[in-house]
């Protein structure tokens, strides 16, 4: 919800009522989200408050909350506009004031946007209640320092014509600001007006001594003795366009020679900033006073044609006579403009004249300062220029910081990494992304400029290119010869020399740039692509398996060959997106295998798609034959679970009876064996019946010293450790033994660091929880794992709780239980939200209409008529074997302080006893409070 108290008050599109219902709204948002007791809304609102005035207030708050929160579901408390004790208070996000205060900091643009916010007097409507006025005097009083910090702003990069006419209308209405005056004045001296700023220095005194009876202060009185001195310091420094160049532009200052002549040369790509780095500094010699001239050297031009630009430049012309007076020409017009600065744009296009004229110059003994900057894509082939000994400016890719400063609240690191910083690629990218473009695609300019520049070279040396691009950015040399059939030295040379390609090493290049690749590979038809894609793999033999799985994919291979190395790239890598993308091109180079319909499962799980992972799994039981096969396809499927409500009971059946069914063929302590006795205690979770088959299968890998085997046995072991309360200490122990074992196991170290973060909070050390919470961040940032997040929002909206910050928990538990909608996790879906909004806002606000899910009946007692909640009561069943046993049983000692029931309050006590000292925060998603609390009731 967006309010505006920079003008008419507004709160987004809510229609408000009458004037003291407006008031109440502005009070609360003067009092800037601290509370307001009723008892001063009624003081503020009437002078002789009426009888009823508290009722009124009430009526006043209950439509405001009804107009600023319209879809907030019934009986749900307000989280935006809260009773707090015996008061109110407006947690506004947004409040126009509030955000012009935050951006007076910022630069002309910033200052434009924080000033186009006021639509009229601060508070207009309130201007003459007592509450009111020490606000919009603040808030004016800020206005007025904007204007002036903004005039600052403008005078700074050069735009004082318009400053003058802002800061006249600024002053006619504040005479009495000697900040405003000085800026006037030194904005009329920047316009050439010395007259009419002495004036302005006059007209500050007179309206200082006549409005304060003060004289001007003494930054006036030396703007005035500046200006009739002209004094240096009025004129502004140069300021440099450029971002991320300062070590390149002081390098070129560094060529600006005392005497005679000084050259630098300016090298780098197309569109990495090299006229832009000219620009910047010859406008940095302009303001030493220094001339600049400019010719660029375009493709097909006349002989010496960038040098008449020049000489035409400084008012001459160039003479019809032979090479050697031509030259001695140019060089005593540019000698007699001097100081001068003389760049040349783009000298890789230049002719041998345009060279030999540039060659005269390092020959030349020059009376005047004359500075030569030339820029080039590449080197420059002249041995003069060489024994010049020119300053070298190579400009490569901005780095991350600068690119951030380029992009603003684009995605800094992305553009990056895909432009390598060329201030060209960045823009164009930005263009791409504004326009709703897709960063991993070419923009259309980028892709213009590269097809016209790869043009220009030999027919053959395009040819190549496009094939290299099949290879990716890095090209082995080797591999280019084998798929072109021929051999490609020659072409590189030409792509090097153009600067499309750079050597890395003997028989190793690169493409200059991605973008450079992609628009040559896009280029390729679909079906020479895949062609190339076929030879290129076949031509890798057994090489890097990644890089053979890459070329089989795209090829669409179909043999045993493609589907081995699919398959073997699945399994090595440490993205699950990846091996699913693996996984499915493997199943469609061959055919539906369990070993590969499993891995594919298991990849979709651990990605997060859980609901395709279990349909996988199906598939994969159907295919497998014998019993051994069953039981790989049944053990091979070892994906971490966290959560001990079952997300599909029918499917977990199907695997239980089907591991059942197999398990007596394998009697000895086999590894086989102990996959297949944890799955049945996986899948049977939430039983407290499957411990046996945990602890044997724990036992059986203890023995054989597999990790990976020893922590699926302990996660089957936690998933039966709920079956009483108080066992935080034993859950934690499993976690702490998952971290230890899980060493490189990812997804089982993230699940003990998950356990720990739930153990940890029913033992209330959120110290620990929170180091737990981070570390699984961590890896499933580094490890592209989605789902562990959905867990560590539901935490932090707990420690929320926790604290007291009931309305910021509120927030969060509303937005954590909407990342888990669509998860595939139908245990955590239905009932958690209404159960986490229960433990924060207590049993007055059950809604027996909301979802509740499996969890209603333990919920009824707290909202049914006395009779019928007892008997409710006293008709619940123990209940699953799961992380909400300690919930289940807090809301029994709920209802049985609301009916004050012995016998439920005997049954919740048994049931709580071992808690004793812990939080009811087990599922580490919201918290109950200390079990004493229910103990004592």
């Amino acid at each position: 919800m967006r309010f505006g108290v920079l003008g008419p008050l507004t709160a987004g599109s809510a229609r408000l009522g009458g004037p003291r219902q407006r008031a109440v709204l502005a009070r609360l948002l003067v009092a800037r989200r601290r509370v307001v007791p009723v008892r001063t809304l009624v003081a503020d609102l009437w002078e002789d408050p009426p009888d009823g005035a508290l009722g009124t207030v009430q009526t006043f708050v209950g439509a405001l909350r009804k107009a600023l929160e319209p879809g907030r579901p019934p009986r749900t408390p307000s989280t935006l506009l809260v009773t707090e004790g015996a008061g109110y208070a407006l947690l506004a996000e947004d409040v126009d004031a509030w955000r012009f205060e935050e951006m007076l900091g910022g630069d002309l643009s910033v200052l434009d946007s924080a000033l186009s916010l006021w639509r009229g007097p601060a508070y207009a409507e309130f201007a003459d209640e007592h509450w009111a006025r020490a606000e919009i005097d603040r808030l004016e009083e800020l206005r007025l320092v904007a204007v002036e910090r903004r005039a600052e702003a403008a005078l700074a990069v050069g735009r004082a014509a318009g400053v003058v006419a802002d800061l006249r209308a600024h002053l006619a209405d504040h005479p009495w600001r000697e900040k405003a005056w000085s800026l006037l004045a030194l904005a009329l001296y920047r316009e050439g007006r010395q007259g009419d700023a002495l004036e302005a220095v006059r007209s500050a005194r007179l309206a200082l001594v006549e409005n304060l009876g003060v004289d001007p202060g003494p930054e006036l009185r030396a703007l005035e003795s500046d200006i009739l001195a002209q004094s240096p310091r009025l004129t502004p420094a140069p300021r440099s366009p450029l971002v991320g160049r300062s070590s390149e532009l002081a390098a070129l200052e560094s060529a600006t020679p005392a005497a005679g002549l000084g050259i630098a040369v300016v090298t780098g790509e197309a569109g990495v900033g090299k006229t832009a780095l000219a620009e910047a500094f010859s406008a940095v010699l302009g303001a030493k006073g220094w001339r600049t001239v400019w010719a660029r050297c375009p493709e097909d031009a006349p002989v010496a044609w960038p040098w008449q630009q020049v000489v035409e430049a400084l008012g001459s012309a160039l003479p019809v006579a032979d090479r050697f007076h031509l030259r001695r020409a140019v060089v005593s017009t540019v000698e007699s403009a001097a100081p001068v600065l003389v760049v040349l744009d783009d000298l890789h296009q230049a002719d041998e004249e345009t060279l030999a004229v540039l060659a005269a110059f390092t020959t030349a003994r020059l009376s005047g300062r004359v500075l030569i900057v030339v820029t080039s894509r590449t080197a420059v082939p002249l041995e003069a220029l060489a024994r010049a000994e020119p300053v070298r400016v190579e400009l490569r890719g901005l780095d991350e910081e600068a690119v951030a400063a380029l992009v603003g609240s684009l995605d800094a690191r992305a553009i990056h990494e895909r432009s390598g910083g060329n201030p060209f690629y960045v823009k164009e990218l930005v263009r791409l992304v504004e326009s709703g473009g897709d960063l991993g695609a070419v923009p259309a300019g980028v892709r213009d400029v590269l097809r016209h520049r790869l043009s220009g070279l030999p027919a053959e040396a395009r040819t190549v290119l496009h094939q290299a691009s099949v290879l990716g950015r890095d090209v082995d040399v080797d591999l280019l010869a084998a798929l072109a059939g021929h051999d490609v030295l020659d072409a590189l040379d030409a792509a090097i020399a153009a600067g499309f390609v750079v050597e890395v090493a003997p028989g190793h290049a690169r493409f200059a740039h991605v973008l450079v690749r992609d628009t040559l590979y896009e280029d390729v038809s679909l079906t020479r692509r895949a062609r190339w894609h076929a030879v290129v793999a076949e031509a890798l033999g057994s090489g890097d398996v990644r890089t053979l799985a890459h070329h089989y994919a795209l090829a669409g291979t179909r043999s045993p060959a493609a589907v081995h190395a699919l398959a073997e790239a699945a399994e090595g890598t440490r993205s699950p997106r990846e091996a699913v993308r693996w996984w499915r091109a493997a199943i469609a180079a061959g055919t539906e295998r369990a070993d590969l319909v499993i891995g594919l499962a298991r990849a979709l799980a651990v990605s997060g798609d859980l609901e395709e992972a279990r349909r996988q799994r199906s598939v994969a039981l159907r295919l497998a034959g014998g019993a051994r096969e069953v039981a790989e396809a049944i053990g091979s499927f070892d994906v971490p679970g966290i959560w001990t409500t079952n997300d599909d009971p029918a499917h977990s059946a199907e695997l239980v009876a089907a591991a059942e069914r197999v398990l007596p063929a394998f009697p000895g302590p086999t590894a086989t064996r102990a996959r297949l006795l944890a799955t049945i205690a996986m899948e049977d979770r939430g039983t407290g019946a499957r411990l046996p088959e945990a602890r044997e299968a724990e036992a059986i890998a203890n023995d054989l010293g597999e990790p990976e085997l020893r922590a699926f046995a302990l996660n089957a072991r936690f998933m039966h450790t709920f079956h009483r309360t108080g066992l935080a200490r034993e859950r934690a122990e499993i976690g702490r033994e998952l971290v230890e074992v899980a060493d490189g196991l990812v997804t089982h170290e993230v699940l003990g660091h998950l356990i720990l973060v739930q153990a940890s909070s029913a033992l209330a050390d959120f110290a620990t929880a929170d180091r737990h919470a981070a570390a699984a961040d961590e890896l499933a940032h580094e490890h592209d794992l989605p789902l562990v997040s959905v867990f560590t929002e539901w935490y932090t909206a707990l420690k929320l709780a926790a604290a007291g910050r009931k309305a910021e928990a509120d927030r969060a538990y509303r937005a954590a239980a909407e990342r888990v909608r669509g998860t595939g996790m139908w245990g955590m879906e239905r009932g958690l939200l209404p159960l986490a909004l229960l433990s924060l806002h207590g049993p007055s606000t059950v809604d027996l209409d909301d979802d509740w899910g499996p969890h209603l009946d333990w919920v009824r007692p707290l909202a049914l008529p006395p009779d019928e909640a007892l008997a409710a009561a006293r008709a619940l069943p123990d209940g699953p074997a799961d992380l909400l046993t300690e919930v289940r049983a807090c809301l029994l000692a709920m209802a049985a302080i609301r009916l004050n029931d012995y016998e439920l309050r005997e049954r919740a006590h048994r049931l709580l006893l071992p808690a004793k000292g812990e939080l009811v925060a087990g599922t580490g998603l919201f918290t109950f409070g200390p079990v004493e609390e229910y103990l004592r009731g």
